[in-house]
């Protein structure tokens, strides 16, 4: 069996399970937090949380997974991998696992959750959920059509806006985040998900100790493929270029090939854990480049609104390798890198 066979599964429940019985073996503590929304045959969904080290700790290593559903494969075999060979922590440190924030996308394989929306717009504390980009409106009939996928020359009309508005611009006006339209691409919801907020409340019981945290979020489909890129938050950026390297790339530089959006996931810890100093890092592995993904959301997302929103359509077998490849070289470097990633934060916890 190679190292990709050990640790990469071929869906959310093979995965959920895998990841529980190795917490009992390598003697974690797990926790589970319970979703309302079903599996396609009716199954229960929850995010399982693996907790290594003291109850109270002062120095937190936080590793999650999956908040983008679809690509939770990559974090999953990341955090499978990381238990077979956990490090040694120090007295007052804790490592905790965060399993597949978004099951339901995983399940289903969607990159947004049960209510449509994407868990990476949704983390608003005092800001309210309304606004859209003006850009995002006049493309609204090309995002979203109101119809089951079918071929509509998408990649033909997709060059033409690239042209008319430019690559930066257009991708910070598509995928920046939304609130108005609640069946369109990248919606970041009306209210704080059930997910989130029992995520939020876990984070705020269990971390009140905490006065350090690093924190690792793992996603895929942005980028080079097979290669990872570590954003950051500008006013980290220094901090955290000095414990992770030259990958460690701000959010808004122009060689960034990430957008800024509100309602991430690293707001979350401020707000939960308001005490603790917080150094947040998103790894991105790149899979295909951004006209195929953006076809591949659009064309899935179509099927889920206005077709039969089965799991076996090919919309969703084509989703799951836009942001899962299969290649085993694709898979063997996210193995490489998200190990070599955890060493590093290891040692700088």
């Amino acid at each position: 069996m190679t190292s990709s066979e050990r640790f990469f599964s071929t869906d959310y429940f093979t995965a959920r399970n895998r990841f529980r019985e190795l917490v009992g073996t390598v003697s974690g503590r797990l926790e589970t937090i319970s979703i309302d929304a079903k599996g396609s045959k009716g199954e229960d969904l929850s995010i399982d949380i693996a907790w290594f080290g003291v109850a109270t700790p002062r120095r937190v290593l936080l590793h999650s997974s999956g908040l983008h559903g679809v690509e939770g494969f990559a974090g999953s075999a990341i955090q499978l991998q990381l238990m077979n060979t956990l490090p040694t922590l120090s007295k007052d440190s804790a490592l905790i696992i965060v399993h597949v924030l978004n099951p339901y996308g995983m399940a289903w394989l969607r990159r947004f959750n049960e209510n449509n929306v994407d868990l990476n717009r949704n983390f608003l504390a005092d800001e309210s959920y309304n606004d859209v980009p003006p850009t995002y409106v006049q493309l609204d009939p090309f995002l979203n059509p109101q119809s089951p996928p079918a071929s509509d020359l998408f990649t033909l009309k997709a060059g033409w806006l690239i042209l008319r508005h430019g690559m930066p611009a257009l991708k910070q006006a598509v995928v920046g985040g939304q609130y108005e339209y609640p069946k369109g691409l990248f919606f970041g919801g009306k209210r704080l998900q059930q997910g989130p907020e029992k995520y939020k409340s876990f984070l705020a019981q269990y971390l009140a100790s905490a006065e350090r945290i690093i924190a690792i979020d793992v996603h895929t489909g942005l980028g080079k493929y097979g290669e990872d890129t570590l954003l950051a938050e500008e006013k980290d950026y220094d901090t955290l270029h000095a414990m992770f390297g030259e990958r460690v790339t701000p959010l808004d530089a122009e060689e960034s090939p990430a957008y800024r959006i509100r309602g991430a996931l690293n707001s979350v810890l401020p707000q939960a854990v308001p005490k603790a100093t917080v150094f947040a890092i998103t790894q991105e592995f790149g899979t295909y480049g951004p006209t195929k993904v953006l076809h591949a959301l659009r064309e899935e997302n179509r099927w889920h609104h206005y077709g039969g929103g089965r799991l076996g359509h090919p919309t969703k077998q084509v989703l799951k390798e836009t942001f899962y490849p299969q290649r085993e070289t694709w898979r063997a470097r996210v193995l490489q890198r998200g190990a070599e990633l955890l060493d590093q934060a290891v040692s700088n916890l």
